[in-house]
């Protein structure tokens, strides 16, 4: 975490503008490493207040995240699904430590939702990694979605097949052979298909 931490520090910090924005990211920091029960309490306390920046929130749902404390959810799931990939990428990475139930169901309504598919490459890889009941079905869903030749969410289409592939189901067989029609998604569809040992693997 010691390290994620730090590039989220460091990019925040090139989003302060005035004198009062470094106060309160010198605080965030300061109730981070506390590390206290206390100083959770604050930052659970950052994500429903008023007008505090998407920074703010940002830091602290990490934060409380990768603690396991699960005030952080909704925050979370909201940066998960926000337009900028940093964003989704260190939400992803915090929901993956939180250990919360609901986060399989809340990623798998980003990915299967068709018009939220230009944010689900994030919410995608993390169903791969948590393994869930969800996970199998959400990203079938998904990756049936997008295996037209011209769609232009291929990447999304992509990590759907990686990650059916970690997975190991053979539910996946039938969209990952669909996969292998694709020019960008045929080799690792099937490298997919070999790690099932269904046919049409290399």
């Amino acid at each position: 975490m010691e390290e994620e931490f730090h590039d989220l520090t460091d990019r925040v910090r090139a989003e302060l503008r005035t004198a009062d924005d470094l106060a309160a990211y010198e605080r965030l920091l300061g109730l981070a490493r506390r590390g206290s029960a206390a100083g959770r309490d604050e930052l659970a306390a950052v994500l429903v207040a008023v007008e505090r920046p998407l920074w703010a929130r940002e830091i602290a749902a990490f934060v409380l995240g990768c603690a396991g404390d699960t005030r952080a959810f909704e925050t979370l799931v909201l940066l998960l699904n926000y337009r900028d990939p940093v964003r989704c990428a260190t939400a992803a990475r915090a929901l993956a430590r939180l250990g919360d139930p609901r986060t399989a169901r809340a990623a798998a309504a980003l990915a299967t939702n068709p018009l939220r598919t230009a944010y689900a490459l994030h919410p995608v890889r993390l169903l791969a990694e948590l393994r869930a009941p969800q996970s199998v079905p959400a990203l079938i869903a998904t990756l049936e979605r997008l295996t037209a030749p011209h769609t232009p969410y291929w990447r999304v289409a992509l990590a759907c097949v990686e990650g059916l592939g970690a997975l190991g189901d053979r539910r996946a067989v039938p969209a990952l052979t669909t996969a292998t029609g694709h020019p960008r998604l045929a080799a690792a569809a099937a490298a997919a298909l070999a790690r099932l040992g269904a046919p049409g693997g290399t």
